[in-house]
């Protein structure tokens, strides 16, 4: 691979809906520039983008791949990723990386949830982006139907068609370039005068072009409204700076399957995506903020943005160089652990391929392999000049199971197997509930789960059952109540003997557990205090009516006996359990429930379905708020009527609303619920 410098490097990420073709655009890119010899199929499982087993079984992607192309003197890193919901954190790990994003639309469908969703990603990471209407050999593909469907649905009105397509559907044959003022037909893209019946709408297209590149600058606005021309490169140096700062979002379109408009397409991105220099990140050096420009010379600082545990090749981590130049044999550090290593592997990506370089220079996207303990995130740099560059924000899980190992031996590996899945994907957790008992593996949706679960049967050997997480509900107290308990075992050798009288009061919503001695005049020694308590602990992480922690509740030890030889620690233990047990009984004990705040964003004519299925779900909206043509509906709602609430929301709204929900706090739960809850745990303990 020939060596490049930053300033000839782009980094684009391709985004879209699941569907609108960008492993097939990236795969026919290869094929023009000579890379491979033949056009891999999706469908087939032989692209070079979807390489992992689990993406050729479905036919889908699932991890964001790195397609690097050489065109004209330039290096484009296309960062290929997945289209799905379910797996937005590799789209966010690719974003933190690249400069730009190449966001494709189908030719017939126009914008889609995933396409608005892409583009509220590029607004939240401040990218710049150009469109790419795709599939334009398609039935009733039609361009200008594309492009008012994204002007109304993204709410952004420049929206600026830099080539018309020549033809549509079956018919579709070229594009025309609104700067050259040349139609381009067929594969080789061969140039030809503009078809006669197309030249109104081609000035009335290239018209809208210049207004919106001349209002860049305003010595290009004066000479714009003085009658002159602007020259093709004035143009383009003013619609370089327009998609850079974001006012502008050109739009290209072709077809990827038939090999029409990808010349053009590829030359728009190098002359319009902004390179590597011309995008600064904060970092910290020491103490200190500093600002990172991909500056070749500068100190060395790259970030592990993906990382990947292979059975053969061991751990590989995707690397972006924000800054210096990073050799093959040189000493790094991990700056967040101070580990040292010797890099002893660095690679190009392409797909799966590894190809084998001795440098990386800033802006460039390689692979480093081998490097114990560098997760996603991480930055490598030097000791002399260590620097953090920030990490990506990944969203909160959505979707839950409960996994089980299916054997003893499966036991004995799931906590390490677990742990690689979670250094592969941060947008995985795993939480051990203590309230539950419960091991719960929690991802972006159900698929992701899914995914996770084949995932450590396939890479790691570990066969699990998984099930609906039980709600971990809380037990406390709603009055001041008190008990008396007398412990008195004798079994022929030495008794046991204890008496505790308890007062329990509850607490403040959050303040936890209290433990206080009223005790006077030496009824219960110090020293078995402590045993009492140890022992309201025991049954405070047991539960008193279902088997749930107990919480915020204050016990006050006021009176009791002991014995001068059978009195000792376990017989204390003993009587303060029961003790706590007898009292909370009479302090009217109440089940606490988890509420979730549920943001869900969906349009506008779903609103009101979305509202009356909160109401269904005992839940209670907080309010709305409008986001161009969608609405943002927010709730809180308890976590036991939302479990699942992916399937249902997808169901309810055609595929086109999305969610994202948190903790918020717990509540009483209605003592009709309850009585079910507790109804179960008894019959639970009854079997047991």
């Amino acid at each position: 691979m020939a060596k490049f410098s930053t300033a000839q490097i782009r980094n684009i990420a391709v985004l879209g809906h699941g569907g609108s073709g960008k492993t097939t655009l990236t795969e026919a890119l290869l094929f023009k520039t000579g890379v491979t010899n033949r056009v891999g199929r999706v469908e087939d499982g032989t692209t070079t983008a979807d390489w992992d087993p689990e993406e050729q079984r479905r036919g889908i992607s699932i991890n964001l791949s790195v397609i690097p192309i050489e065109f004209e003197n330039l290096k484009l890193n296309f960062i290929d990723t997945p289209g799905y919901l379910d797996f937005s954190g590799e789209q966010i790990s690719a974003l933190h990386v690249a400069e730009a994003g190449l966001l494709l639309v189908d030719s017939v469908a126009g914008a889609e949830v995933g396409t608005e969703l892409a583009w509220e990603s590029l607004n939240e990471h401040k990218r710049p982006r150009i469109l790419f209407i795709n599939k334009m050999e398609r039935e009733n593909a039609n361009f200008q139907r594309v492009i008012e469907s994204l002007r109304s649905a993204l709410g952004h009105s420049k929206i600026i068609p830099m080539q018309l397509p020549i033809g549509e559907a079956e018919n579709f044959r070229g594009v025309i370039s609104l700067v050259t003022m040349k139609a381009y037909l067929g594969k080789e893209g061969k140039e030809a005068a503009i078809p006669e019946e197309m030249l109104a709408e081609v000035e009335t297209a290239r018209l809208a072009m210049t207004e919106a590149a001349a209002e860049t600058r305003d010595d290009l606005i004066v000479k714009y409204l003085d009658g002159q021309e602007l020259t093709p490169d004035e143009l383009r140096h003013a619609l370089h700076e327009g998609v850079r700062s974001g006012e502008i979002t050109p739009v290209y379109c072709g077809s990827a399957l038939n090999d029409i408009g990808l010349e053009r397409l590829m030359q728009a991105l190098g002359r319009y995506v902004p390179n590597p220099t011309e995008r600064t990140i904060v970092a910290q050096q020491d103490a200190d903020e500093i600002e990172l420009t991909s500056d070749a010379n500068g100190p060395l600082a790259a970030t592990a943005f993906k990382t990947i545990i292979d059975r053969y090749v061991g751990r590989m981590n995707y690397v972006r160089i924000f800054s210096g130049v990073m050799h093959k044999d040189t000493q790094l550090i991990n700056e967040r652990t101070h580990h040292h290593y010797r890099l002893a592997n660095l690679a190009t990506p392409r797909g799966k391929e590894l190809i084998n370089v001795n440098e990386l220079v800033a802006g460039d996207i390689g692979v480093v392999t081998k490097l114990e303990d560098l997760l996603t995130g991480d930055t490598l740099t030097t000791a002399e000049q260590p620097i953090r560059v920030e990490h990506a924000t990944y969203p909160q899980p959505l979707y839950s199971v409960a996994v089980t190992p299916a054997t003893q031996a499966d036991s004995a590996k799931l906590g390490q197997s677990l742990h690689a899945l979670l250094e592969e994907d941060p947008t995985l957790q795993v939480q051990t509930v203590a309230a539950t008992h419960q091991t719960v593996l929690q991802g972006m949706g159900e698929s992701h789960v899914d995914i996770a679960v084949r995932r450590l049967e396939t890479k790691f050997g570990v066969k699990v059952e998984t099930s609906i997480p039980k709600v971990p509900y809380q037990e406390t107290i709603t009055k001041i109540a008190s008990a008396q308990y007398r412990h008195r075992k004798q079994s022929g050798g030495a008794g046991q003997f204890a008496e505790v009288h308890m007062r329990v009061e509850p607490l403040e919503t959050g303040k936890g557990f209290e433990y206080v001695s009223e005790v006077f005049g030496g009824s219960i020694s110090g020293v078995y205090l402590p045993s009492i308590e140890k022992g309201v602990k025991q049954v405070m992480h047991q539960g008193v009516i279902a088997g749930y922690p107990v919480v915020d509740v204050k016990a006050v030890v006021y009176d009791g006996k002991e014995h001068p030889v059978d009195s000792k620690d376990i017989a204390f233990q003993t009587a303060g359990r029961e003790v706590f047990r007898h009292a909370m009984q009479e302090a009217n004990p109440v089940l606490l429930e988890p509420i979730y705040r549920v943001d869900v964003t969906v349009p506008d004519e779903y609103m009101g379905d979305v509202m009356g299925d909160f109401n269904t779900r005992r839940g209670r909206v907080q309010g709305m708020e409008q986001k161009n043509n969608r609405t943002i509906v927010h709730a809180l709602v308890p976590l036991a009527e939302i479990l699942r609430y992916g399937t249902d929301l997808r169901s309810m709204t055609q595929g086109r609303g999305v969610y994202a929900m948190e903790f918020d706090h717990f509540d009483p739960l209605p003592v009709y619920l309850a009585e079910t809850v507790i109804a179960q745990h008894k019959h639970v303990e009854h079997e047991e």
